[in-house]
């Protein structure tokens, strides 16, 4: 199966970029090669890009602790999920509130970083002639590379645990139901008034994928042919897949 995720509003959007940039990050960081090293530097300026809205720390505060009062309240969930996301929660909100400045700080005050920065904006923009010190660090050992690039990452870290709390909760709040695209379509009346992020479940073996369109009156969800060479059509056939709704 693959699952498609689609946020219903701009904070779950964010919460979802983050995550995929967050597990770049991990993912290339951990390598050997500087080209992998590159690509981590690359997605953690995206990062800083995507959190340096002035009122991320605040909103992320705000849920979790509305959250945290829901949890505590009426959990409808086990008892050891409750404790866990409770856990998850409160050590979130202890990091964010550790939080001193600006969100990113620290890599905007490292003028060399931010020289890399402004380059990259050019293409080709930091070959070896143009930042000569980029050059020098992305051939030094591999694990000095690393240890500098979880030293920039490490105060970004507070936002990375808690959108993935409440990311947790989010996934963990709805309930699946099977349904068919009939000829590549369906759609739902009222569920856009309460969900916040639909979660797609479709057999891998189905060259199709799906276009969601969503407002407070109805979903619908329209199946089209995969196709990376030519613009894509509807898919003609009956598409079953798993549908769940998500709600904070």
């Amino acid at each position: 199966m693959i699952c498609y995720e689609h946020p219903l509003n701009e904070r779950i959007r964010m919460w979802l970029r983050l995550e995929e940039l967050f597990d770049k990050v991990a993912f290339f960081s951990t390598k050997e090669d500087a080209l992998d090293h590159h690509v981590a530097l690359v997605t953690l300026f995206e990062i800083l890009d995507v959190a340096s809205r002035t009122d991320v720390k605040s909103d992320l505060l705000k849920e979790l602790d509305r959250q945290k009062q829901s949890l505590e309240a009426g959990p409808t969930i086990s008892e050891d999920m409750r404790n866990e996301v409770l856990s998850n929660i409160q050590t979130a909100s202890q990091s964010m509130r550790s939080m001193s400045g600006k969100i990113g700080d620290q890599i905007r005050e490292n003028e060399w970083l931010t020289s890399i920065k402004q380059r990259l904006g050019i293409p080709g923009g930091v070959c070896e002639f143009d930042l000569p010190s980029y050059h020098h660090w992305l051939h030094l050992d591999p694990q000095e590379r690393r240890d500098d690039l979880n030293e920039w990452l490490e105060p970004l870290l507070p936002i990375e645990k808690s959108f993935g709390a409440l990311l947790q909760v989010l996934r963990n709040s709805g309930k699946t139901v099977q349904c068919t695209a009939q000829r590549g379509m369906f759609q739902q009346r009222g569920a856009g008034k309460v969900a916040h992020m639909l979660s797609l479940k479709v057999d891998k073996s189905r060259r199709c994928i799906p276009e969601v369109s969503a407002n407070k009156y109805a979903i619908t969800i329209r199946f089209l042919a995969f196709s990376s060479k030519q613009k894509m059509g509807i898919y003609e056939e009956d598409v079953d897949f798993e549908l769940t709704f998500c709600t904070l």
